[in-house]
């Protein structure tokens, strides 16, 4: 599925894009995507930050190289190291911004991510977080997030490191730990319509590759009729991407006091 949060929003009535909006001021320098995966999100800080020297992508997933190569193909100072985001080996203050995008429910701490990555960040730097999260009452997004719940207990029962989605209050509790300054909080919720054939296609190709999944598992009866009552609900509801948040903030550049200065800024449709 195409990156969650990248498509354009509604604000007051104006059509645009949030994160063009948030971080087109931000002047990268150089650039760590942490569990980057295919690159996605490596590429739209690219296209949207203000300037920056150089972007790394860094995961462990045998499969994220290619992906991400294929990717940023023909995009000079984008690159892919296999590293481990819990322990890079880099020197402390070896990036300008750090970012992690939809990937905290893959870590078994997210705390020690964060901890690895604030590490990383140099003195005055910014510190970019985004992540979908469980808390709505629209029904085409609830679809969103029970199946990335059906995903996550597939994903689980093989072995795989993949919790379900978070609360908002829970991502705003691991942005306020970081003891950041200027913390920004951003609510995203994508414009779209619910019954896109392209879109329920899309998902339903996302079914079908969990139900070839869920039959592995130890318990595959019941995870396939989960998936199917899934597909089902899908006809009534339609589809539309859960509601995330996008923090941002900057590294102290010396210690002047306890506590994190907070604003919140609402991007919703």
């Amino acid at each position: 599925m195409p990156y969650p949060g990248a498509s354009l929003f509604y604000v007051g009535g104006t059509r645009l894009d949030p994160f063009q909006r948030v971080l087109g001021s931000i002047p990268g320098g150089r650039v760590l995507d942490a569990a980057t995966g295919s690159g996605g999100f490596a590429l739209l800080l690219a296209d949207r930050l203000a300037g920056w020297t150089e972007i790394v992508g860094i995961d462990t997933n045998p499969k994220a190289a290619a992906a991400f190569e294929a990717a940023a193909a023909g995009r000079s100072g984008i690159r892919f190291e296999s590293r481990d985001a819990l322990s890079t080996g880099w020197p402390d203050a070896s990036f300008d911004t750090v970012a992690v995008a939809n990937s905290l429910h893959h870590f078994p701490d997210p705390s020690a991510l964060l901890a690895e990555l604030y590490r990383l960040l140099a003195p005055g730097g910014t510190f970019i977080l985004t992540e979908m999260h469980r808390d709505t009452r629209d029904p085409a997004r609830e679809s969103h997030v029970l199946l990335h719940h059906w995903w996550a207990e597939v994903d689980r029962a093989l072995g795989v490191e993949h919790r379900e989605t978070y609360g908002r209050a829970e991502l705003t509790a691991f942005a306020s730990s970081l003891g950041l300054e200027e913390v920004v909080l951003h609510d995203l919720e994508e414009d779209g319509d619910p019954r896109d054939p392209e879109a329920l296609a899309e998902v339903g190709r996302a079914i079908d590759a969990y139900l070839a999944r869920a039959k592995g598992t130890p318990d595959p009866g019941r995870l396939i009729g989960r998936g199917e009552e899934l597909r089902a609900r899908l006809a009534e509801t339609g589809f539309l991407g859960a509601p995330g948040l996008l923090a941002v903030g900057r590294k102290r550049k010396a210690p002047h006091g306890s506590g994190t200065k907070e604003k919140s800024d609402t991007t919703t449709s």
